[in-house]
């Protein structure tokens, strides 16, 4: 069976009443395609998706403050956040068996191990 690919495209922000939630939507879209990603450890669909991520974090970003927000978008940024932080653990979990593979091979470490870590703002 042939194998069906389909483009990447860049993400527009949501132009709709509640801007915050059509992106927190397309970034859990994004999130999902990035686990297949891992899954399929497509490197080239990985790139697609961090750039993705990255536009889709500079729009949100741009939104600013916005204050309360109501029960459907406060579940929405959690759920993006579950993904984001299961797609790290998957990053994690592959890097970590890379290189104990290399490991095994006889390729010594000659630098600290690279691990992702959840990014975190500055705190008051």
């Amino acid at each position: 069976m042939a194998e069906t690919l389909v483009p990447a495209r860049r993400p527009e922000p949501v132009p709709n009443t509640d801007p915050l939630a059509g992106n927190l939507r397309q970034m859990i879209a994004v999130l999902e395609r990035e686990r297949q990603a891992l899954a399929a450890l497509d490197a080239d669909s990985l790139v697609c998706a961090a750039q993705d991520k990255e536009a889709l974090c500079d729009a949100l970003a741009a939104l600013g403050p916005l204050g309360l927000v109501d029960g459907e978008t406060r579940s929405l940024a959690e759920t993006a956040r579950q993904l984001n932080d299961v797609n790290r653990r998957v990053r994690n979990l592959l890097a970590a068996n890379v290189a104990a593979r290399i490991e095994a091979l006889g390729g010594g470490r000659l630098m600290p191990r690279a691990t992702y870590a959840a990014m975190r703002g500055p705190t008051a």
